[in-house]
C-alpha cells in the first residue's frame, strides 16, 4: 500500500457497506501518515452527499485513521472545546490519492468534557438487516466499539485534547 506524503492533498471517501458512496471530503492536508496511521486536517471543507448536496465544514477537523482498528476519529475544534465524531468503520484504504473506508452507520459523539453518546443504533440495525452483516462483521465491529470507548474513557491517542491541540497548531504552521 502506498502511503500519502506528509503536506499532500487527499480526498476522503466513504461508502455503505453494499458498495455505495456514502460521502466525499474534497480536500484534507496529511500531516502525518505512516503504513498505519494517516492523521490529517481540514477547515471549510466542501463535502459531497450521496443525494449530490453539497456543505461546508463550519471548523477546523484533525483526522485520525487506523490501519488496524474499525473506526476513525475526527476532532473538531469549536469555540467552546473539542468535540470528537467517530465513525464505526473498516480500516481505511490509501490510493492515487483517496483515502477511503466502509462507514457502518454506528457513530459516537464525545464532548468536550469527554461524555459520549452512541449514535445511530437504529440505522445499524435496519442496514444490518438490508445489507446483510454477517455475524462475524458484527461481532468485529461491536469489539471495535469497545476498543473506541475504552480510548475515550483513558484519553488515550486522539482523545488527549493535547493531541488534537498539537496536530492543529502543526496545521496552522504550514
Amino acid at each position: 500500500m502506498t502511503v500519502p506524503g506528509a503536506g499532500s492533498e487527499i480526498s476522503i471517501h466513504s461508502y455503505k457497506h453494499n458498495g455505495q458512496l456514502h460521502r466525499v471530503w474534497e480536500k484534507t492536508l496529511v500531516l502525518s501518515a505512516t503504513s498505519t496511521v494517516i492523521i490529517g486536517a481540514n477547515d471549510k471543507t466542501r463535502v459531497r452527499e450521496s443525494d449530490g448536496s453539497i456543505w461546508t465544514t463550519s471548523e477546523p477537523a484533525i483526522c485520525y485513521f487506523h490501519k488496524n482498528y474499525w473506526f476513525n476519529i475526527i476532532g473538531m475544534l469549536q469555540t467552546n472545546g473539542i468535540h470528537y465524531y467517530c465513525n464505526i468503520s473498516s480500516p481505511f484504504l490509501f490510493e492515487d490519492g483517496v483515502l477511503t473506508y466502509t462507514d457502518y452507520d454506528l457513530d459516537v459523539q464525545v464532548y468536550p468534557d469527554m461524555t459520549w453518546e452512541l449514535l445511530d443504533e437504529d440505522e445499524y440495525e435496519a442496514h444490518k438487516r438490508e445489507m446483510n452483516y454477517s455475524d462475524s462483521l458484527d461481532r468485529v465491529l461491536h469489539r471495535h466499539k469497545d476498543y473506541l470507548l475504552t480510548w475515550i474513557k483513558q484519553r488515550q491517542g486522539p482523545f488527549s485534547h493535547e493531541f488534537i491541540e498539537q496536530w492543529y497548531q502543526h496545521y496552522a504552521d504550514t
